[in-house]
């Protein structure tokens, strides 16, 4: 026996020793299994872990936004393309928990080990990100381990491989290589029963790629399809992506369904939560109130911090119905939440709340009182500060108190923080500041134009009355001066010899010895400290009363001085202040400038009147300032254009009032171009130009080239008749104006000219329209020419100034287009901007504007 074990050993121990040529692995077994897992793989998973559990740590959600998501591992694609792994939180739907105390610095070395090999490709100093380590090592795993056998893998481990990859590259915003990686496990691994977990990623990359149908087919299948086995934990990721899948697509009501269905199948707290205020914010969009409230509760009965519980109190009180809701139910539950302990540092965020509650049942003055009360407490979240700035300005704003309202806008602008808010509101202050200017030149006017009526006994009177108001106001101001004083001598008093906290004391443990050199080292106890500190605020603010929000303006102390500085009535020190004589003296009397007043005045309103269509969309308000305007009697230019804005203002909207304005323009302006588009106001809405409607233009236009002026117009009057609504309507009317000009006269086609621009003005034939008006109406005369250019009837050319030059050029330059245009538009050429005058000259001579008037009159 030892004879034939001896043997044994030594033929293995050569065969042991021989070298072996590698073979293609044809099976896998439990040790290739083990292998793949616990050396490659493994350090891919912990890699994946460690940046998902740091991106939950980081994340901060923006409950702004239009939406939150449940599951938060998106990140910006550009910057994780860029190679930088941006933490924005994560609680990964199917990634194992990371290993406590195992290995803890496993993600270190492999960070060493890979940084080498893939930062060399990276331009990021700090090396690769975690992802792209994650990546790395599961395709190392897959070289490595991989057993293909007749096109199908062997090696049960590979799909988890498959499956970091694919997570791995979506997460860094390379979803066609993610598809790429899964397309591996479709082809190779197609009876593996962990399959439902790769289509469903398969269709999150689809949604990530905005291809919203090709991934709902594949929730289609998934859910339909008999021979795929869903599990519970297939069924909580499919729901929540599917969901995700129809928010974007923009099928809401979809995902509300499909998030209950989600909320159901989730057990986690912390996701149950997400996935209520999910579908809570998506049935508020669809104004299912009841219905989002039912949700906004779910989400703070499951939510896993303050900020998402008061987050959901607000959207709670978002959803309160003034009409349907029980007022003092809703404010009683949250004042019941308020007290609690645990939102001490919140309260300012619950008084928001309770002021939208009191906003949506229309208690205006309780509203007020709550949002003042939240700006009192201690700011926890600066948005919802910004949020209650913007809610009292509201209430100024509605009573057209506009200055108060910008100041407060301007505060929170100062402290808001979610972008798309801030722009509003920017563009919303901007337009506040420029009605404003209007407003209170108004004011102002109507007030100094109001006391030239008045007898001289109204205006001492009145002035007594003023002057009463500022002897109150000036005593207030003293009294609290007086009492600032005091309380600056209580201050500056002498601590060494009547404090408690003098100096003179051996006991080391006093107050003022607890500083370092041994003296006090409480700001207050230096008396030289006091007026140093109030020198610097005040060259920095200026005086500033203590009250709220202080910082609104660097040049006046409250809003009322504000207010009086833009209506003029800024108090001078001046002694005479208190005397009548000295306001009556400055009220002006001559002639001219009573005139200008009133000038101003209504021009003012009329640009504020349409500020408030513009800006803000009021058509009432902007309506009624505009025929306020026209009763108050403005000259005829400013009276005319307050009606055409009146009528383009309710020409859609209110019709009646339209009618007012139309009639007034034709009894009071019969013969204007304004009288012409209120009697036939054309569409603005085109359909596109076909074929015979081209045709028409080209036949048209042919006639006009030949000087067949009247065939030509019958032609377009025909064609805009037929087809009023076709594209090429703007350079039909165009046309025949120039027919009009060559047949009628200049003052014919100034006269449809503004026709097209009142109608057309943003078309290229309007901006075309306007440029030739602006030179018709100067002091060039029209005259016919013949085929070469020059005058039918030769008359001396005056002597041209500089002025006379530069229209002379302009002259030359539109000759020049003509040469090269050939008229006012080529057929199809629905968009061509350079075509002029048709063939005529402008010759630079002197017209009375007296004879153009009489002129115009006669035509």
């Amino acid at each position: 026996m030892r004879k034939y074990l001896l043997i044994i050993l030594a033929v293995v121990s050569v065969i042991a020793c021989n070298p072996r040529h590698k073979k293609k692995k044809t099976k896998s077994g439990p040790v290739n299994r083990f292998m793949t897992y616990y050396n490659t793989l493994f350090n891919s998973k912990e890699a994946f872990n460690a940046e998902m559990e740091s991106r939950d740590k980081a994340h901060v959600d923006n409950f702004y936004d239009p939406y939150i998501s449940v599951y938060t591992t998106e990140d910006d694609v550009n910057a994780l393309q860029s190679g930088s792994s941006i933490s924005s939180g994560s609680n990964d739907p199917d990634a194992p928990p990371p290993l406590r105390g195992a290995r803890p610095s496993s993600v270190n070395d492999v960070n060493d080990r890979a940084g080498g090999m893939i930062g060399a490709n990276n331009n990021n100093k700090k090396g690769a990100s975690i992802l792209q380590i994650t990546e790395a090592k599961a395709q190392k795993a897959i070289t490595k381990y991989s057993v293909l056998v007749n096109g199908v893998e062997k090696n049960k481990k590979i799909f988890d491989a498959y499956i970091l990859l694919a997570k791995a590259r979506m997460y860094q915003g390379k979803y066609l290589e993610s598809l790429d990686a899964l397309g591996y496990i479709f082809n190779n691994m197609s009876k593996d029963k962990r399959l439902p977990l790769a289509r469903i990623y398969q269709a999150v990359n689809y949604t990530k790629l905005k291809e919203y149908y090709r991934a709902d087919e594949v929730f289609i299948d998934l859910e339909e399809n008999p021979k795929i086995k869903l599990t519970k934990e297939h069924k909580r990721i499919l729901k929540v992506y599917q969901a995700d899948n129809f928010l974007k697509w923009g099928k809401k009501e979809l995902a509300a369904e499909v998030l209950e269905d989600a909320f159901a199948y989730n057990k986690n707290r912390k996701t149950k939560s997400r996935i209520a205020f999910l579908r809570g914010q998506i049935l508020s969009d669809l104004n299912r109130k009841s219905e989002a409230r039912e949700s906004f509760a779910a989400a703070y009965k499951y939510a896993n911090s303050y900020e998402f519980e008061v987050k959901s109190q607000i959207e709670i009180a978002k959803t309160f119905d003034g009409k349907a809701d029980s007022y003092e139910e809703a404010m009683a539950y949250l004042e019941k939440i308020a007290k609690k302990g645990t939102y001490a540092s919140r309260k300012n965020e619950l008084y928001y709340a309770s002021g939208l509650i009191a906003t949506s049942a229309t208690k205006d003055s309780i509203a007020d009182s709550y949002f003042r009360k939240a700006l009192k407490e201690k700011q926890s979240d600066p948005q919802i500060r910004g949020l209650t700035y913007a809610e009292i300005a509201k209430k100024y704003f509605a009573k057209d108190d506009y200055l108060t309202a910008g100041v407060y806008y301007d505060s929170a602008l100062a402290v808001m923080t979610y972008q798309p808010e801030k722009e509003r509101l920017t563009s919303l202050t901007a337009n506040i500041k420029k009605l404003s200017k209007n407003y209170y030149v108004v004011k102002k006017n109507d007030s100094i134009l109001a006391l030239t009526k008045m007898t001289d006994d109204e205006k001492r009177d009145y002035f007594a009355k003023y002057i009463e108001k500022i002897k109150a106001k000036e005593a207030v101001e003293e009294l609290e001066k007086k009492r600032a004083e005091r309380n600056k001598g209580f201050d500056n008093s002498d601590y060494n010899a009547n404090s408690i906290f003098a100096n003179n004391s051996s006991d080391s443990n006093s107050f003022q010895n607890f500083g370092i050199s041994g003296g006090s080292t409480f700001y207050f106890a230096n008396s030289s400290n006091i007026p140093r500190g109030e020198s610097a605020f005040k060259q920095t603010w200026g005086n500033r009363t203590l009250m709220d929000n202080w910082r609104y303006s660097a040049k006046t102390t409250t809003i009322e001085d504000m207010k009086n500085e833009a209506l003029g009535l800024a108090n001078a020190p001046d002694p005479r202040r208190l005397e009548p004589e000295f306001y009556i003296e400055k009220i002006p009397t001559s002639k001219v400038e009573l005139d200008k007043l009133k000038k101003d005045r209504d021009t003012a309103s009329l640009g504020m009147g349409s500020m408030y269509e513009t800006y803000f969309g009021n058509t009432k308000l902007a309506t009624k300032t505009l025929f306020d305007l026209v009763e108050n009697k403005p000259d005829e230019e400013t009276d005319l254009l307050a009606l055409y804005n009146i009528f383009v203002f309710n020409y859609e909207k209110n019709p009646s009032e339209a009618e007012k304005a139309k009639a007034l323009i034709l009894e009071k302006y019969p013969y204007t171009s304004y009288a012409e588009f209120v009697k036939n106001p054309k569409s603005k809405d085109f359909n596109k130009t076909t074929a015979d409607v081209e045709k028409l233009y080209a036949d048209a236009y042919k006639l006009y080239e030949t000087g067949k002026f009247a065939e030509s117009s019958a032609i377009i009057d025909k064609a805009i008749a037929d087809n009023p609504k076709d594209a090429l309507v703007p350079k039909f009317y165009l046309l025949n104006a120039y027919n009009a000009g060559k047949t009628a006269g200049k003052e014919i086609m100034i006269l449809q000219l503004e026709q097209i621009v009142l109608n057309y003005k943003k078309t290229p034939e309007g901006k075309k329209a306007q440029d030739l008006l602006k030179y018709l109406k100067s002091d060039a005369k029209l005259e016919l020419t013949d085929d070469q250019g020059n005058s039918v009837k030769e008359k001396p050319q005056p002597a041209i100034n500089k002025e006379e030059e530069a229209k002379q050029k302009l002259k030359e330059e539109l000759d020049a287009n003509e040469r090269g245009s050939s008229g006012p538009g080529r057929p199809g050429a629905m968009n061509d901007s350079n075509s002029t005058f048709p063939k005529q000259s402008i010759q630079v001579n002197k017209t009375s504007t007296a004879e153009q008037k009489s002129e115009m009159k006669r035509k």
